[in-house]
């Protein structure tokens, strides 16, 4: 029997829509690693769970594409 496996997008397309500042350092670290520097800037990630745990922390700030 084939095994039925689910195919996941390969990458996430990343958007910051709200700045940084007033944030904690650790969210500001956050945003530094998912790439976001600037507002309105988009990064291409790929999509794997520490990714995907790091825009579910800042779920606010970002707006994120599958």
């Amino acid at each position: 029997m084939a095994k039925i496996t689910t195919q996941q997008p390969k990458t996430i397309k990343v958007t910051l829509i709200r700045s940084g500042i007033g944030t904690t350092e650790r969210q500001r670290l956050t945003l530094r690693g998912l790439g976001l520097t600037r507002l309105n800037k988009t990064v291409e990630l790929k999509n794997t769970a520490p990714v995907r745990g790091m825009i579910n922390k800042m779920i606010q700030w970002v707006r994120y594409e599958v």
